[in-house]
């Protein structure tokens, strides 16, 4: 079952290879049957022609494309405001954050009743010279 992973991994790779592969091969072909009208060119004399040709046809589509794209709003702009959430989100944390400080103060109150039943009241020592 140790072969598992690298085939899997070998293939997955095969299958995006595959996929970019076949992209760029199509996008390459449409590029090079298309005009810059939409149709179809082919025989053009010289392969200097043709490739100064795809140039002009790329620089176009380029310089001629639409400037607005149909992007989702920014995050800033999807964010909004929440009164209540925010209230209920506080108080909730504050109310946890007693709860903790309350069982902080019970465990020191439970060290402080070991210590005396164990080691009895200890008074404070003065330091008479």
């Amino acid at each position: 079952m140790a072969f598992v992973g690298p085939v899997a991994g070998a293939l997955v790779a095969g299958g995006v290879y595959y996929g970019f592969s076949n992209l760029i091969q199509t996008r390459t072909e449409q590029l090079r049957t298309e005009s810059n009208d939409g149709t179809p060119y082919f025989a053009f004399p010289g392969p200097h022609f043709m490739i100064s040709y795809s140039l002009h046809v790329l620089s176009s589509r380029l310089v001629d494309s639409p400037t607005l794209a149909n992007a989702p709003p920014s995050a800033a702009s999807r964010i909004t405001s929440k009164p209540w959430a925010t209230y209920a989100e506080s108080r909730w944390n504050q109310e946890i954050a007693y709860l903790f400080a309350g069982f902080h103060e019970w465990d020191r109150r439970a060290s402080e009743w070991g210590r005396k039943v164990l080691y009895g009241e200890q008074k404070p020592t003065t330091d008479k010279s």
